[in-house]
């Protein structure tokens, strides 16, 4: 896989969006810009895959790109949320 500088910056700006949106909608749980990035980035993928299987398809382009990581990306961070022990908590 052949990746130019302009789709890796695409993917972090993507990934600091959708993990600073998240960490938002999920209060409590920013992790700063660098944890931000990976909760983003790896709540892309979550997103990617996980939508389509449910028949969910939003959009194009970077729109689609930035709501698909920003629901993955609040799925992880309920999921690390869970596993930390801090368990739902209304606000």
């Amino acid at each position: 896989m052949n990746m130019s500088g302009e789709s890796l910056v695409v993917i972090l700006l993507v990934g600091i969006v959708a993990g600073w949106l998240a960490g938002q909608i999920v209060r409590g749980a920013g992790f700063g810009l660098i944890g931000d990035l990976l909760i983003g980035i790896v709540g892309a993928f979550i997103g990617s895959w996980l939508l389509p299987k449910l028949g969910i398809h939003l959009g194009a382009g970077i729109v689609r790109a930035i709501i698909n990581a920003t629901i993955g990306a609040i799925i992880l961070l309920l999921v690390l949320r869970l596993v930390r022990g801090g368990g739902f908590r209304r606000y």
